[in-house]
């Protein structure tokens, strides 16, 4: 009788939550719907889409249109089926059985999930009590266990704080390693390293357009890297990875630059009055929880009973998340986030 091997037989599928009509605070995906502009635009070509054909294997239309977007040559950029697909293939083509990968705790669970599948040896680093980078240690950790590969998110998911770009630089150039730096949030900050990603030749700068560009149903993610790099991973990537219709569509919403710009704007400013609101609440509840300082689409708490509020905002009506030892609340609009405040007050009032 076939019986799965050791590694697979610890596996749960990954299963969201089922929030379906509940206010969803708890994806970080953009409140905001596609420019209809772009949607139009797409209805008129899906009559002339050729459904018996393959997608373009390099999706050149819309690497070009993401250049543009984001000032950087189309030939340094690979599209993928969302950022998590091109992670599997960084850890599937960069690393061999046994090679040693580094994460910076807490992060993106799904960094480590991936080493595990690679049967990588995981080297899992810590962030300092406040959630910041310590680089000095991080360098000389990553050198001495002969890490071939180290991702992070910045800024970071959980827990929202940005690592200045300086930092970033002094970490890419000190470690023996490749570097995958995951900006799928930096669109809410300033501190990118994509304008001198020539610069480096063991960097890969992962994007996506599930966040500020508000396509997440589509799936759409990018590497961006030298041409060495590059063509590595064209050559590892399945050939047909990102389907004919989330190429046009995404093509179309990447030209709309103002479209864009204003959305950004827009989820900007549900930001600061979810993080102005929290910190009101912060100051009327001394010690119960903690606010930490972000540039996301998300606010990040720290709080002891952080499991207990989660089940209470979901019995609300409330999705939020609690990932990382933390609660994560993504910015809705102005109706969602005052839901979530005064149900926030509700239970610290208990």
């Amino acid at each position: 009788m076939y019986e799965l091997n050791e590694k697979l037989k610890t596996l749960t599928p990954y299963a969201p939550a089922e929030a379906e009509g509940m206010i969803r605070l708890d994806a970080n995906e953009s409140f905001l719907p596609l420019p209809e502009d772009a949607l139009a635009e797409v209805r008129e070509a899906l009559g002339r889409l050729e459904f018996n054909r393959y997608p373009d294997p390099g999706a050149r239309e819309l690497c070009r249109a993401f250049g543009d977007y984001y000032g950087i040559p189309a030939e340094n950029v690979v599209a993928g089926n969302g950022s998590d697909e091109l992670i599997t293939v960084l850890f599937s083509g960069f690393l061999q059985k046994g090679e040693a990968y580094a994460t910076i705790e807490p992060d993106f669970s799904m960094y480590a999930f991936n080493g595990f599948v690679q049967e990588a040896r995981h080297v899992a680093l810590s962030k300092t009590a406040d959630f910041r980078l310590d680089i000095d240690k991080l360098i000389e950790t990553c050198n001495n266990e002969n890490v071939k590969l180290l991702i992070f998110s910045n800024p970071c998911n959980p827990t929202s704080i940005v690592c200045p770009k300086e930092e970033v630089r002094r970490l890419v150039r000190g470690v023996n390693a490749l570097v995958v730096l995951d900006e799928a949030y930096m669109d809410f900050s300033d501190q990118s390293l994509l304008p001198e990603f020539e610069e480096y030749d063991n960097l890969v700068i992962l994007r996506t357009c599930s966040k500020a560009i508000g396509m997440a149903a589509l799936r759409l993610g990018f590497a961006v890297a030298r041409e060495e790099l590059i063509n590595a991973i064209r050559a590892v990537k399945s050939p047909y990875n990102v389907n004919t219709v989330s190429q046009l569509l995404g093509t179309a919403v990447l030209q709309g630059k103002s479209e864009l710009e204003k959305a950004r704007k827009t989820i900007l400013r549900s930001r600061e009055e979810l993080i102005a609101e929290l910190r009101r609440i912060e100051a009327g509840f001394p010690g119960r929880f903690h606010l930490l300082p972000g540039e996301t689409n998300f606010a990040a708490l720290t709080l002891p009973d952080g499991e207990a509020l989660y089940r209470f905002l979901w019995e609300q009506g409330i999705a939020v998340r609690h990932t990382g030892g933390l609660l994560r609340v993504t910015c809705g609009k102005p109706e969602e986030n005052k839901a979530f405040c005064t149900a926030l007050e509700r239970y610290l009032q208990k």
